[in-house]
């Protein structure tokens, strides 16, 4: 267990960690590209400018850690939990995230266009004003997520869980949707539908 330790400007490039756990460490300004984690833990972490692209993570758990104007760029967070964390002016396309928890997580303003996020927990997670344009959201849980001001434009929502709420404050014009969430949104619009 790592506790307090300054990473920050590092070179840690390529690096292989296992079963590894920091606590209120600084990564700031780290050079971290291409670094592969698996098994690890970072709480309360600092990754401010911190460069992540093409690093790999595998069931790592990443909670309440700050992304400040991070590279993460073509990394891979597959299984991994980012419970809390909150991602502010972060380079983040390509990024792929698979089987992994995003409750509580920040990502107000982020560019993930394309991305492809199928099946991921979103619930209160905090997506206002992200840009999210053709994204795969399919299965996605986003119960209680903040949506206002997110562009859903063209976005597949098939079998995602979304409430009243975000069907009214996000953009949906030539989203796909199941049945089920098409008469959500109707209902959270004010329309009366009639079976009969």
């Amino acid at each position: 267990m790592e506790t307090g330790e300054d990473y920050s400007d590092t070179d840690l490039h390529g690096q292989h960690w296992e079963q590894r756990h920091f606590t209120d460490c600084d990564f700031t300004d780290a050079d971290m590209r291409g670094l592969v984690t698996s098994g690890c833990t970072f709480t309360r972490c600092e990754f401010a400018r911190a460069d992540l692209g093409e690093s790999k993570h595998r069931s790592t758990a990443f909670r309440s850690c700050s992304f400040d104007r991070t590279t993460l760029t073509e990394s891979e967070f597959i299984g991994c939990s980012l419970i809390g964390s909150t991602f502010l002016d972060c380079r983040l396309r390509p990024w792929t995230v698979r089987d992994s928890d995003l409750t509580l997580v920040g990502l107000s303003g982020a560019a993930l266009r394309k991305a492809t996020l199928a099946g991921l927990r979103f619930r209160e997670a905090n997506l206002t004003e992200a840009d999210l344009r053709e994204t795969d959201l399919r299965e996605a849980d986003l119960s209680g997520a903040r949506l206002r001001g997110t562009n859903l434009l063209g976005a597949d929502l098939r079998g995602a869980r979304i409430d009243a709420d975000g069907l009214v404050q996000a953009t949906l014009r030539g989203a796909r949707v199941d049945l089920d969430t098409a008469v959500a949104f109707a209902a959270a619009h004010g329309l009366v539908i009639d079976a009969g």
